[in-house]
């Protein structure tokens, strides 16, 4: 819920017949089902409202996290991004995405135990991920060896029972960095390093990339808790792209594998998890600090876009942005200074004095950042919406679940207006003459 209800009402006038109708307001918005008592006559099958990818359509009710991207907000169960960034760690925020509450010390203790001991895959994922070819996307690994997972576990086909719900979410949250780390390994022609227990959950993580001979691996703090920080500004984000995935696939009461193999296929496109990539070119292209005024003036003139600029939703600066840059700093500290960050800091602070971007209301999003960070730590650009996928996956598992639990959620089968041909018919066949 919001800060505004927006309860009441909404009288729409049809020109066509001269008719009101009294619609009720419920959260600001209106339901689209009611529009169908909106008729001409007798063969109208009612109003239909047109969206195309959503602009303006709230597909569901949701407790999760709130955006309001006019005043730069995001919220997770009602807590401040700003503050979670920098107090809790990504398995508490994991808890109070699943939960709605942050858990006290007992409860983060039983769960970091229980993700702890769901770490390890059954043995024969490795030999499914050596199937594929050496030089395969690590994305497109992932999404494979994530819907595999549900072969192994066919009690997630109930996804009613709340039992069986959290054991897979559980699972899914363990597995994802196992998932991940073998990927990387495989793309890299490295053994599998396996779960280090002792480790924190993003320590973990680092260890199984990038261990080699020695007997314990010991991740640098700094690094570590950057991940982490990365890991929880990923971890929901309303109903985009790959999030709506996965609640429509689990509309059909899918197993939550499958439906997350569909979100992460979502996230895999260039549009939506490929973003930050999309930056570290661009960066790389301008090459210096000196070549930004030219390149902006090109932006201006409408030759491409300046990229991890602007968003669908925010139309201030992305809360994010300003903790990401604040990360960025903290890893060039430890592994030495980019010339990419130069140049990104500076096309900032002209951009953002500039009034062609002001007026356009383009400002910085939290993929401007997050890619520099992630080569600075040694991530191959193949692994940037991998690691996405592993900081969203417990947004995608409580909106999977909330849309299970919602009893005025049905199987998503959106409408459509038919722009096709009227009715035709076959030519009839020429009558056979006798020869």
């Amino acid at each position: 819920m919001g800060d505004d209800d927006g309860a009441g009402t909404l009288t729409v006038t049809d020109n066509r017949t001269g008719r009101s109708y009294e619609l009720p307001l419920v959260h600001g918005a209106i339901r689209a089902s009611d529009l169908r008592q909106i008729t001409t006559g007798p063969d109208d099958r009612g109003l239909l409202s047109y969206d195309p990818g959503f602009l303006n359509t709230a597909s569901c009710e949701s407790a999760i996290t709130y955006v309001d991207g006019e005043r730069g907000i995001l919220r997770y169960r009602g807590y401040p991004i700003e503050e979670l960034a920098e107090r809790a760690t990504f398995l508490e925020v994991a808890y109070l995405l699943l939960n709605g509450e942050l858990p006290d010390a007992a409860q983060l203790r039983d769960w970091t135990a229980e993700i702890v001991h769901h770490t390890f895959v059954h043995e024969n994922v490795k030999k499914f991920i050596d199937g594929f070819h050496y030089d395969a996307h690590p994305m497109g690994i992932m999404v494979s060896t994530v819907a595999a997972l549900s072969t192994f576990y066919p009690e997630a086909k109930d996804p009613v029972s709340s039992a069986v719900r959290r054991r897979q979410i559980v699972r899914l949250i363990a597995k994802m960095p196992t998932l991940a780390a073998f990927a990387y390994r495989h793309s890299a022609g490295l053994p599998y390093a396996y779960p280090d227990s002792d480790l924190s959950y993003t320590g973990n993580f680092l260890s199984m990339l990038q261990k080699r001979t020695d007997t314990r691996y010991r991740p640098n703090p700094v690094l570590e808790h950057a991940l982490d920080v990365l890991f929880i500004l990923h971890a929901d984000h309303e109903q985009n792209c790959s999030t709506t995935t996965m609640r429509g696939v689990g509309s059909s009461h899918a197993d939550p594998y499958s439906a997350m193999a569909a979100a992460t296929a979502a996230l895999y496109g260039p549009l939506h998890g490929g973003a930050n990539e999309q930056v570290l070119r661009m960066l790389t292209t301008i090459g210096s600090v000196e070549n930004i005024p030219d390149y902006i003036a090109r932006v201006k003139r409408g030759e491409f876009r300046l990229m991890g600029f602007g968003h669908r939703v925010y139309k201030s600066l992305d809360p994010r942005a300003r903790i990401i840059r604040r990360v960025a700093e903290e890893v060039f500290e430890v592994t030495g200074r980019n010339r990419l960050l130069d140049i990104a800091v500076e096309l900032q602070r002209i951009a953002l004095e500039d009034d062609y971007f002001l007026s356009h209301r383009l400002y910085p999003n939290v993929d401007f950042y997050s890619g520099i960070i992630y080569q600075a730590m040694g991530f191959p650009v193949d692994m940037f919406p991998v690691l996405f996928a592993i900081g969203r996956t417990p947004g995608w598992l409580a909106q999977w679940e909330e849309g299970i639990l919602d009893p005025a959620q049905k199987i998503s089968r959106p409408r459509q207006l038919y722009v096709g041909s009227g009715v035709r018919h076959l030519d009839a066949p020429e009558t056979a003459v006798a020869s």
